[in-house]
């Protein structure tokens, strides 16, 4: 949680920052009023920051149904009776307030102005933070314009998130960004809902906020093009999508159920319980620990910065799973890490690792990699986009989110390496490998990738 500079004197703009999902969500206060905007999973920090200012929150505001975690909208309204605003064109199911061009909140002394941006989303919006002196002083830009970026287009092509062309919402963010957000003052501070790390953009700076003027100069997306040329360059390597984008979408239309309560309902078991056969073991303890012993056809993926993503990328959002940690306190951070991604109610069951664990597994012998790589399978699981500099000659490249459904395609005459770009998808990707292909040997490259990576520049 930091605080963000340039506010008139009577606002205080304070930004609350998740580096796993990099989300950014805000609270604006004027006098002992707090608006909402974007809000992750977890409503408490919002509530502390309420009380720490002996402020009441009136509004939440969604500046679209995101894709990426899933929203306390809904909590929060419902803890505070505070007002929810989005989008006409969300055609939300829960109790809100439209708020599109022309619509606007008093906060204050200040008003929250809505303006329509749609590109990312066909329903996002952008809040403009017009002070007492009728002066635009920031936006709030959700998944439209971020820091050196701008929104991915192509998120909402599922039928079930409304089937929308990704040229045609490219379109449209061409549109929002010229005629609308590049027309604001230069000195408008821009407050954006994602950074560096996201998965809903391509090339986000490292900077969490910014001003129209320094995007209007270094942003290659508000750079002068054609309507033509501008869909050109946004769609081209656009990273990955997860499986759970779209039941996020979905699901922050409808809005979550209370974080804390959905946590407590998760099962907890014995480290003896009886396991469903068919059920993915997700193991999130440390590589080093999951190679020494773990159960049968178990995934390690293990507890990181960016476990909720690689989560929902290799589990799909209608599956259920066993977790597992070696700690009641690692177990209740997973499980809660689980939750930003609505994915705690696939949990089919919680526990603490089991003692005499059967099955192992191996790092690859480097030596013999270096000298002898005609020697192995190699499978590169590394995204498109990153294996477009290759580190292994004839490596078959399948990407870890597709590697469970692709595991066939592995040949198994040799035993199988598999490697990635710094050595925490790996460690998943040879567990994944373990449990589909039970009789190949394989091994994990790990961390070593980088020597290799280094030869491979050179």
């Amino acid at each position: 949680m930091s605080p963000l500079p340039s506010s008139p004197s009577s606002v205080q703009i304070q930004q609350f920052y998740d580096k796993g999902l990099a989300h950014a969500s805000y609270a604006i206060r004027c006098g002992r009023q707090v608006a909402i905007i974007d809000p992750a999973r977890d409503p408490q920090p919002y509530y502390d920051f309420a009380d720490e200012h002996e402020a009441d929150i009136i509004a939440v505001i969604e500046t679209h149904p995101h894709a990426d975690f899933v929203s306390s909208h809904l909590e929060i309204a419902e803890e505070t009776d505070a007002t929810i605003y989005c989008s006409k064109l969300v055609k939300a199911t829960y109790p809100h307030k439209n708020f599109d061009d022309g619509d606007r909140i008093h906060l204050g002394a200040v008003e929250l102005h809505a303006i329509n941006t749609p590109g990312h989303s066909p329903d996002s919006i952008s809040v403009l933070l017009i002070d007492e002196m009728a002066q635009t002083r920031a936006v709030f830009t959700g998944d439209t314009l971020f820091v050196g970026d701008v929104g991915r287009p192509d998120l909402r092509e599922d039928q079930a998130v409304g089937g929308h062309q990704r040229e045609q919402l490219a379109a449209q963010l061409y549109a929002s960004t010229r005629n609308k957000l590049m027309a604001l003052p230069p000195a408008t501070r821009v407050y954006p809902a994602h950074g560096p790390g996201s998965l809903c953009g391509k090339t986000t700076s490292t900077e969490l906020d910014s001003t129209i003027g320094k995007e209007l100069k270094t942003n290659y997306a508000l750079q002068p093009m054609s309507q033509d040329e501008f869909i050109r360059v946004l769609l081209e390597d656009q990273p990955f999508m997860p499986k759970y984008f779209s039941h996020d979408v979905v699901l922050n239309k409808q809005g979550a159920l209370p974080f804390e309560d959905s946590i407590r309902a998760v099962p907890r078991l014995q480290p003896d319980a009886y396991l469903e056969t068919g059920i993915p073991i997700i193991d999130t303890r440390p590589a080093a620990q999951f190679r020494e012993g773990h159960l049968r056809g178990a995934i390690n993926l293990q507890d990181g910065g960016k476990f909720e993503t690689w989560l929902g990328s290799i589990i799909g959002p209608k599956e259920q799973f066993y977790l597992l940690a070696d700690s009641q306190i690692a177990l209740d951070a997973v499980i809660r890490k689980t939750a930003k991604i609505g994915y705690e109610i696939n949990i089919k069951g919680a526990f603490l690792t089991p003692r005499d664990l059967p099955a192992t597994s191996a790092l690859a012998n480097i030596e013999h990699v270096r000298e002898h790589p005609e020697d192995f399978t190699i499978v590169d699981i590394r995204n498109r986009t990153e294996a477009k500099e290759s580190i292994f000659a004839d490596a078959h490249l399948i990407p870890l989110p597709e590697l469970r459904e692709r595991a066939h395609e592995v040949p198994t005459h040799k035993p199988i390496l598999v490697h990635c770009a710094g050595g925490y998808r790996s460690a998943a990707g040879a567990s994944i490998l373990q449990a589909a292909l039970p009789n190949a040997e394989i091994y994990d490259l790990g961390e070593a990738v980088t020597e290799f990576q280094k030869q491979a520049v050179h």
